[in-house]
């Protein structure tokens, strides 16, 4: 454990795990600071050299950096590296992730709190966008709440991150990057890609919040992906029943196999459901 880490927190056991390492509850030590935080600790033997887990372990610091403060992005307030691991002090959310909440609300959200927290995960994807940088696994468990700021939703996990060049054209990133029921079509495929990949995530994410299951499923990683890859778009009757046309629209025009007709993260801001908080009777935007 990192001497200068220690010197400033105090270490109050682990909360999480993940692939390459664990998540720790810690306090700091100064007198003068107070509040809990979190420890994401990275195991650098987890990664190789010259892979993209080395080179995203390197720059989700950074990327951070770049992004905080944000209200609906989790902030991060130190970084510390020792020879085993590199270790960031982040905001700690202390409430149930998304995926939680849907599991133990027993399936769909109501529409008009999906359309106030989906707003809130917008923002914070519009605002990595116009930033440069695209986060690549957007999902529900990488979406939490500080349960200090009221329920305030904030978009977590950068480990797969990457930067591009805003204003340079859409395919400027590669590799299959991401979680098979989340995934867009152009990276399956293997085709370079752009910053509306997390779109597509997202309005996965939106289906999900408003249905209780992905809009394209299989059995294993490779049936999902085929059946990301048709991108055959259905709302079943038996869970679309009371969703609104407007919610509906706006499903389409992120989940959209065409890139250059889905809509950019600003665009969805701008559409008439999230804009009337998830009203019934909000126009489509047709």
């Amino acid at each position: 454990m990192s001497e200068a880490l220690l010197k400033d927190y105090r270490l109050c056991g682990e909360i999480g795990r993940g692939r390459f390492g664990a998540v720790s509850l810690c306090r700091p030590l100064d007198p003068n600071l107070t509040g809990s935080f979190a420890v994401k600790s990275i195991c650098k033997a987890s990664v190789s050299g010259d892979d993209l887990d080395s080179q995203c372990l390197l720059t989700e610091p950074k990327i951070l950096s770049l992004l905080s403060p944000h209200p609906n992005i989790v902030q991060i307030y130190n970084v510390y590296e020792d020879s085993t691991h590199l270790h960031m002090v982040l905001e700690l959310c202390d409430g149930p992730d998304l995926h939680q909440l849907i599991v133990e609300g027993g399936g769909p959200i109501p529409e008009p709190e999906v359309a106030s927290l989906f707003g809130q995960l917008m923002h914070a994807v519009a605002h990595c966008h116009r930033h440069g940088v695209a986060h690549r696994d957007i999902k529900p468990d990488n979406i939490l709440f500080d349960a200090v700021c009221g329920g305030r939703l904030k978009l977590a996990d950068f480990g797969s991150a990457a930067s591009f060049s805003v204003g340079k054209g859409l395919t400027q990133l590669s590799g299959l990057v991401g979680t098979p029921y989340y995934v867009a079509p152009e990276v399956v495929a293997g085709r370079a890609y752009g910053e509306k990949a997390d779109v597509w995530s997202a309005g996965v994410v939106l289906y999900v919040m408003l249905s209780g299951s992905p809009p394209f499923y299989g059995e294993t990683a490779v049936e999902i992906f085929e059946a990301v890859l048709r991108a055959n778009l259905r709302f079943p009757v038996r869970a679309f029943r009371s969703v609104s046309p407007a919610a509906k629209d706006l499903l389409r025009r992120m989940l959209c196999k065409d890139v250059s007709r889905r809509f950019s993260a600003e665009q969805v801001l701008r559409h008439p459901w999230i804009v009337g908080g998830g009203d019934a009777n909000s126009n489509d935007g047709t």
